[in-house]
């Protein structure tokens, strides 16, 4: 669903439609995808919502996720990835890039990107991954003007509220947090770095708003499917970084091949075809669309191998 070829939805369509998603009775997954291509990639495998990960983000331009994106590097992404799949996109803008006026910008920028959802987080920059330790909180207080900014200057746009609290004030506060943040406004509650069924089971006793799960790898985090997650009544599961991590190993082991052998025919079968490739693209709608472009004839995979 590449953007010159196809109707793009408004904001308003893809923030009402990933509400939609999240209300059905089963516990919506929710992959991540760190480029354009990615998020093709979800949409053609289907999937119906998308996120951007600021960790999958920040590594895919080099840096850790400590806090350094900016508001430009971040809305540049998440305009690239809704024009290219038209699908809902959920945006992690960490603390929303500083104080309510800040926060105010991000929310009208992030409109101005067609994003339906954003999710923003109680912790202080210099921030860490959720499931590393060191965390600082920002006080309970700051993260509702937060929430009621977004509510005031951006209504359209939908709000996750992450709580980072586990971790440091334990069960108890986090969940205090959370239902300040809820009365402040949020859509959606996600409690970072759980550690059990357990956990999460509580956290559904206590919440009556739709609850996301994070599925990310190496993390605090039991590894749940999502049959699991619907039983316990977990509206969202997100896999942040799966995308970048796939493709970062397998970039390297073919780099590892060609630098090894001299060449990169051993590696073949496991490299996207020219053909998939611009069907994936649709290119053939994009030359349809001037007469000057001769169509292209694409080769097919088993003759790409020879």
């Amino acid at each position: 669903m590449t953007w010159i070829v196809a109707q793009p939805k408004s904001q308003q369509q893809l923030a009402s439609g990933f509400m939609e998603k999240v209300k059905e009775n089963s516990a919506l997954p929710i992959v991540g995808a760190h480029d354009g291509m990615s998020s093709l990639l979800a949409e053609r495998t289907g999937f119906e919502v998308i996120y951007l990960s600021g960790g999958a983000l920040s590594a895919s331009k080099g840096i850790p996720d400590i806090g350094l994106l900016t508001l430009e590097d971040v809305a540049g992404r998440a305009r690239e990835i809704v024009r290219a799949s038209n699908m809902p996109l959920l945006v992690d803008v960490d603390n929303g890039f500083g104080e309510p006026l800040n926060v105010a910008l991000m929310a009208r920028e992030m409109v101005e990107a067609r994003v339906a959802a954003v999710q923003i987080e109680d912790q202080q920059i210099p921030k860490k991954c959720g499931h590393l330790n060191g965390k600082r909180l920002i006080p309970e207080a700051d993260m509702v003007k937060k929430i009621q900014m977004i509510k005031e200057t951006a209504p359209t746009l939908k709000i996750v509220a992450r709580s980072d609290a586990y971790a440091i004030e334990g069960m108890e506060g986090m969940v205090r947090r959370l239902q300040s943040y809820i009365d402040a406004g949020a859509d959606i509650v996600f409690p970072e770095a759980m550690q059990s069924i357990e956990d999460f089971r509580h956290v559904r006793t206590e919440i009556d708003i739709p609850v996301l799960a994070n599925m990310t790898e190496f993390g605090k985090t039991d590894y749940i499917d999502m049959a699991t997650f619907s039983e316990i009544g977990i509206n969202l599961v997100i896999f942040p970084v799966t995308s970048l991590r796939a493709a970062a190993y397998n970039v390297e082991e073919v780099y590892k091949v060609i630098h090894e052998a001299g060449t990169q025919k051993s590696m073949l079968d496991k490299l996207q075809t020219r053909k998939k490739l611009y069907e994936i693209l649709r290119l053939h709608e994009y030359e349809e669309m001037d007469s000057k472009i001769d169509r292209t004839v694409l080769p097919d995979d088993q003759e790409e191998n020879r």
